[in-house]
């Protein structure tokens, strides 16, 4: 089957701030899909620094779109796409074909 990777913002875990709607973390899941079935799953987060004056281009809490904080996930020099979906790759790749087996054989 051919894999593929889903991103998710976790909602529930943005911090932004209450006076100016400044997004300062947002939290991201990865799936890892083995055709339609999910087999692995990464997390994590980016932290945004808060600049002294908000630029023109900026977008408010309640205003930004769930594509929008993907892209910003996505161009944080702290999140590796290609690191995150070749990881989730590898650990899919172990359980469709162990190298180990646990447990003993009478069990």
């Amino acid at each position: 089957m051919a894999y593929s990777y889903t991103w998710e913002i976790i909602g529930g875990s943005m911090i932004s701030d209450v006076s100016d709607g400044f997004i300062s973390t947002i939290a991201y899941m990865v799936k890892g899909m083995d055709g339609s079935k999910e087999k692995a799953r990464a997390t994590g987060q980016i932290e945004l620094t808060k600049p002294s004056s908000l630029p023109s281009d900026f977008i408010a809490f309640n205003s930004v779109t769930k594509a929008k904080c993907l892209e910003w996930v996505k161009a944080d020099l702290s999140v590796d796409v290609t690191a995150i979906e070749n990881g989730l790759k590898a650990q899919i790749d172990l359980i469709n074909t162990p190298t180990e087996k646990v447990g003993a054989p009478w069990a």
